[in-house]
Order: structure tokens, then sequence, then C-alpha cells
């Protein structure tokens, strides 16, 4: 069974409660890194359990939770992106290509025949749709056809990150649960249970999303190529972008951006507010570097960075994608000495 962490308690009471009277769709919305895909998983199997607990838990003995935990329930399907299936890397090496970021209109066309057949145990069929913003325009469509004729016994569970990328029409049918970023004070309890060093800067760096920050720490490569990161971005006048292009260029590039987002926020904070966010650590070095910079130009460079995170997730030269952003960030300064 996954983990139902303590910030996400009232939700599954809210949803346990949904049990006796459920719609067709749910919509399970919310942050990254928050717990929202465990929480599904956990809703699709105890609503699949033969002997779920007072508290709508899964039993984890029956028949159908051991089918559900080895992944071959026959009255459940999982859509997501192939980039995020347990054979990626088979799928690359057979194919030459790169896992699909995107649900495709086949693998939404393919549950046509799921949705019509009868529950094998009796009960509920669950789809969960993972993210729910990855379908593309025509998969997104076919689901909606499937939405405006649901069958008896169905339920869809959508969970994202970015509800604004679904379509009005889908939004309306599903029932929205909204799941919060948890509290400061219980990300960072949470992460010193995980035995996180320095919870309070890993989970500001993580956008205080407690999963994103946990990843983060584990993640000791990505954490030493960020201290690189973080200390040339302190000292522009003196950063190299060609060279720290070239030192980062195994890195994922999703990382760099979002760390160089969270790095502009603070920047724009500190010349507005004198507060920052993301980097509390550095915020004498983020007051003095914003002082001096025009906020348009601030505002530009904000904007660059939404291209190059959409960019950062199709198979593009990350060395020129990097020089093309430290660049950019040198030019913050060009007309200062930081």
């Amino acid at each position: 069974m996954k983990e139902i962490y303590p910030w996400n308690q009232n939700i599954w009471n809210r949803l346990n409660g949904l049990r006796t009277h459920l719609p067709n769709a749910l919509l399970i919305k919310g942050p990254a890194g928050i717990g929202k895909l465990d929480m599904a998983f956990n809703y699709a199997q105890s609503l699949l359990c033969e002997t779920p607990t007072n508290e709508g838990f899964p039993c984890c003995r029956c028949n159908s939770c051991h089918w559900f935990e080895q992944g071959s329930h026959p009255d459940f399907r999982l859509v997501q992106p192939d980039a995020l299936s347990d054979s990626e890397d088979i799928t690359e090496k057979e194919s030459g290509k790169k896992p699909s970021r995107e649900i495709s209109v086949d693998q939404i066309r393919a549950l046509s025949s799921f949705a019509n057949l009868s529950a094998h145990r009796g009960g509920y069929r669950i789809v969960l749709v993972h993210p729910a913003e990855s379908m593309n325009n025509n998969s997104a469509n076919a689901l909606l056809k499937t939405l405006e004729e649901p069958t008896e016994n169905l339920l869809f569970i959508l969970v994202t990150h970015k509800p604004q990328q679904l379509l009005p029409t889908i939004l309306s049918r599903c029932l929205s649960v909204t799941v919060n970023t948890p509290s400061l004070k219980s990300g960072i309890d949470w992460l010193k249970s995980q035995n996180v060093k320095n919870p309070e800067k890993v989970i500001a760096q993580a956008g205080f999303a407690p999963l994103q920050a946990l990843h983060l720490s584990e993640d000791g490569e990505w954490t030493e190529e960020g201290t690189l990161l973080l200390s040339a971005i302190q000292k522009p006048a003196q950063m190299d972008a060609l060279i720290l292009a070239e030192k980062l260029q195994r890195s994922a590039p999703a990382q760099v951006i979002h760390c160089l987002q969270q790095w502009c926020y603070d920047l724009n904070c500190a010349k507005l507010t004198g507060e920052v966010r993301y980097f509390p650590e550095q915020a004498d070095t983020l007051l003095k570097l914003s002082a001096n910079i025009p906020s348009m130009r601030l505002l530009g460079f904000h904007a660059e960075l939404q291209t190059a995170m959409r960019e950062a997730f199709h198979p593009l030269n990350a060395k020129l994608q990097f020089e093309s952003v430290f660049l950019s960030y040198r030019q913050l300064f060009a007309t200062t000495s930081a």
C-alpha cells in the first residue's frame, strides 16, 4: 500500500466519505511532490478491496489487493506516458527513440473495451490517468467522449499538477479535490523523520513540496551540480557561461531551469519586498544583486526561463540550452559590477 502522508489525512477522509456516492470522474489536483499520486493509488486499491478498513484503507490481504499490488488487477487500468513506465529503458533500447512524455490517443482509445466490460469482481472498474495534463489534444478529446457517455461503476481518477492545461469540458465533468502544499512545519517535521539533513534549506529549494525535497536530498549527483550552479550564479561577473554549461551538460535540463526560475523569483522578491522565498541562506547576496537589475530586464529573463522550461522536456541539446540561459543571466548585470 502506498503511504498516506500526514498532511493529506483530511483529503483522504473526504475521499473516504465519497465511497457511497462516487462521481464518474475525480480530479485530484495540486502541486507536484505532495503525495497526490500515492493517495490516488490507495483510493483505487481501497475501492477494489474486498475488506477495506473502517478508515477506508485497503486490507492488503485479499486477492484483490494482491492483484493490485502486483499490477495485474483486471478491474484497474493505469494510463500514463511511456516515459513514466517501468519499461522505459527497454522501450528506448528496442525502438531507438526516447519514450514519449505524452499520453497518446491510442492509449485512451484502448480503454474502450475495458469501459464496456463488466467488472471482473462485480464492483468498480477504475482508470487512473497521470499526469492528466500530459494528454495531447487528440487524447484529451478521446477521453472527453468517454466521460460524456459514462458506463455504470466506471470511475476515472485524473491526477494533475496543472489543471489549467486541461480542457474546460473535462474539468466540468470531474469532481475536483484540491490537495494543498502542507504547512512548512509539517513538511520539515516529515523530512526530519526521513533523516534529511538541513530540511529547512532543502524544502525551500524544492518549492516546499516534501516529496520533491526528499528526492532532492537523495540525489547526491544533482546536489553536487546544484551547488556548482548556485555558486556560479551568485557571482555573475565572474561566471563563465560556456564553461558552466559544459560542466552541467549531463544534468537534467528541467532541474537546472527550475533552479534558475527559483533564483529569478527570489531576485524579483528581493527587489520589490526585500524578502526571499527559496534561498534564505543567500538573502544578502540576492538583495545586493537585485538592487542593480532593471525590473523590465528581470521580467524578460523570467519569460525566457518559462520558454526554456517548456523546451526542457524535448530532445534538445542541453549544453546549447544552458549556454543560452546562462548568457542571458549574465546580461542581466551587463551594466553593473556584481
